[in-house]
């Protein structure tokens, strides 16, 4: 699973089921994560790992 943030068609962000973080993808994304809030990363990445659970789970009813 890939999640992309987008603004204005340039990629702000992801989220890769693979390595289960959120990356910031431009300097201004960080910079203004880290100075309004700090902990946007943290917070992103476990609702995140949360949806992959759900949508783990959906496929697998779905399989049923």
């Amino acid at each position: 699973i890939v999640a992309v943030g987008m603004v204005d068609g340039v990629q702000i962000d992801y989220y890769d089921s693979i390595t289960q973080k959120k990356v910031l993808k431009q300097e201004w994304m960080k910079r203004y994560t880290i100075r309004e809030d700090p902990n946007y990363l943290e917070r992103l990445t476990g609702i995140l790992q949360g949806s992959q659970q759900t949508f783990k789970a959906n496929i697998g009813i779905a399989k049923q």
